[in-house]
């Protein structure tokens, strides 16, 4: 059985499909689905496995990624996902998740093109991106020689 197999399953899984309509679907037998679903803990009527998984990730217990069981610490804030790689992926996923505040976005003028620009978390930024600033750094002197030649 292959990762995406198993990712599938638990996606029809929560979805409260059977062991039966999984397998047809993935191209695995029906033992093999239940086999699966007994040892992650996805055993049982789909309907009941779905509402219980549910309440497991909303309880923190599981992971939100892949599903997995999760030991939250005796003190701290809980864990969302068993590991690093699976916080990693989830956020990738969902990226309409993050909580951008409102009252940090700055807009500005590029002091190189005079191009307006947003700028999150800093309102001292001078250059909208890193070609402004190497023009006006390094390039603005060579222009200033020039000028200083022809004379």
């Amino acid at each position: 059985m292959t990762d995406t197999q198993a990712k599938q399953i638990n996606e029809m899984r929560m979805r409260g499909m059977g062991y039966k309509a999984i397998g047809m679907a993935i191209g695995l037998s029906r033992d093999i689905v239940r086999n699966y679903c007994k040892r992650h803990n996805l055993a049982g009527y789909a309907t009941v496995v779905s509402k219980n998984m549910k309440l497991m990730v909303d309880g923190k217990e599981v992971c939100h990624f892949c599903g997995n069981p999760i030991e939250q610490p005796k003190t701290g804030r809980p864990r969302r996902f068993c590991c690093e790689k699976c916080r990693r992926e989830w956020w990738k996923a969902h990226p309409e998740a993050v909580k951008k505040s409102e009252k940090a976005s700055y807009t500005l003028v590029c002091e190189q093109c005079g191009k307006p620009f947003i700028s999150y978390g800093n309102k001292n930024r001078k250059y909208c991106g890193r070609e402004c600033y190497f023009r006006h750094r390094f390039l603005a002197e060579e222009d200033q020689e020039d000028a200083v030649s022809e004379l």
